[in-house]
C-alpha cells in the first residue's frame, strides 16, 4: 500500500496543472494578437491600387505583371484603378502613370 502510494503514475497528471492555466493564456494570445496587427498594419495610401494584405497583394500583382506582361497588366490596372496606379514589381512600390 505504500508503494502504491509513492507510485507516480498512480496520480492523474492533469490534476498537477493548475486551474488557472487557461485564464492565463487569454491575455497572452490577446497580446500577440495584438502585435501581429502591429506588424502587419501598413498606411494606407492615397494612390488607388492593389492592397497590401499582408504581403499578398504584392505577390498578386507581380504575378500579374509576369502572366500577362507589363502592357496587359498596366492596360488592366489603369481600367480598373485609373490613370495613377501603384502597384509591386519585385517586391518594390511602382507607380503606373498613363492617359
Amino acid at each position: 500500500m505504500v508503494l502504491e502510494n509513492l507510485n507516480p503514475m498512480h496520480y492523474n497528471i492533469t490534476s498537477l496543472v493548475p486551474n488557472a492555466m487557461p485564464v492565463a493564456t487569454v491575455p497572452i494570445v490577446i497580446l500577440m494578437c495584438f502585435l501581429f496587427l502591429l506588424w502587419n498594419h501598413e498606411e494606407t495610401s492615397s494612390i488607388p491600387g492593389p492592397g497590401y494584405c499582408m504581403g499578398i497583394g504584392p505577390l498578386i500583382s507581380h504575378g500579374r505583371f509576369l502572366w500577362m506582361g507589363v502592357g496587359n497588366a498596366c492596360n488592366y490596372y489603369n481600367k480598373t484603378y485609373g490613370e495613377f496606379v501603384r502597384v509591386w514589381i519585385s517586391g518594390e512600390e511602382t507607380f503606373i502613370i498613363s492617359k
